[in-house]
């Protein structure tokens, strides 16, 4: 089932979804198990599965020199989004990147997941690799998000690469995009960076899903751009939980989000790592609700290791 159908069937009420990293190479699919059986009471229709493209690390030969050489320490995103379906029942939404893929291998991967009968994906551009200054696109694959959608909107149509396929099949992906409600840091403004959104809504992209943020009127400011911009698709809010103290420095660092003050104030102050770990807690908890009684279509939790806490969160919610 499309996730958009999932939000027109719940009628106006808020659903909820979780999203899980694959486990690092060498681990265990039970592990991943262990993370959503706790979660499962809350009856998720869909689990969002993250893609990993590969790192570039550079190992020292007995002659000396340093050889470069391509890992993926997380793979298998695909075959988790199987086994949960199958384990659970419910849909899985495998994200799709453009780094490290050439248009054939997209094309590829999308054929894959539709005889799995996988049929949402969220469309991202992915990160630049640690070495590198900017995005850089796979020889033959594509530089922007927008592209990616163009391409999964036209195997919709039945359109594929090779122009000598006629009467292909027609595929049916809902696709998900990212929205950034503080906005997308290599953006030069939020006007820019909403016409680009639009775009991808343009080309065919049915939902969008939100950074995490930590102050609910980012998201509310968010969707009032988006809609006065013609922006009309469901927007989810996605959301984490501050539990440690590293993240007052690494969620800033890495996802380009503000701290409110009084949410730092208060996990400066507490003085153990459990009372860290329930001031962020709280926090979440708080934001939820006043996005629930908002009627948001759907609360989106970054699992990330925490799922206990985000156990105890959806519990205090719902």
């Amino acid at each position: 089932m499309r996730v958009t159908d999932y939000f027109e069937k719940a009628a106006g009420q808020t659903l909820i979804s979780f999203e899980i990293l694959p486990p690092l190479k060498g681990g265990r699919m039970q592990d991943i198990f262990n993370v959503l059986d706790p979660l499962m009471e809350f009856r998720p229709p869909f689990i969002d599965v993250t893609y990993h493209r590969e790192e570039y690390v550079y190992v020292r030969r007995p002659s000396g020199y340093y050889e470069k050489t391509a890992i993926r320490k997380r793979p298998g995103t695909v075959g988790i989004c199987a086994a949960l379906m199958h384990r659970y029942g419910v849909d899985a939404v495998p994200h799709l990147i453009c780094g490290g893929f050439t248009r054939e291998d997209t094309e590829n991967a999308l054929i894959d997941l539709n005889f799995l009968n996988i049929n949402n994906v969220l469309a991202l551009r992915g990160d630049a690799q640690q070495f590198e200054s900017k995005f850089m696109p796979e020889p033959g694959g594509h530089e922007y998000a927008l592209d990616l959608v163009k391409q999964i909107s036209d195997m919709n149509r039945g359109k594929y690469l090779d122009p000598n396929i006629e009467n292909g099949e027609k595929t049916d992906f809902c696709i998900g995009i990212a929205g950034y409600p503080e906005k997308h840091f290599e953006a030069a403004n939020m006007e820019l960076d909403l016409r680009y959104t639009k775009a991808k809504v343009d080309a065919g992209a049915d939902y969008i899903v939100t950074q995490m943020f930590f102050d609910n009127k980012h998201y509310f400011e968010y969707v009032r751009q988006c809609r006065e911009a013609g922006i009309n698709v469901p927007i989810v809010p996605g959301l984490k939980p501050l539990t440690k103290h590293y993240q007052l420095s690494s969620i800033p660092r890495h996802f380009y989000v503000d701290l409110p003050t009084d949410l730092v104030k208060e996990a400066l102050g507490a003085t153990t790592p459990e009372a860290r770990a329930q001031v962020g807690m709280e926090w979440c908890i708080a934001q939820s609700k006043e996005l629930k009684a908002a009627g948001v279509p759907c609360l989106h939790y970054y699992t990330m290791g925490d799922a206990e806490i985000i156990r105890q969160i959806v519990e205090a919610v719902y």
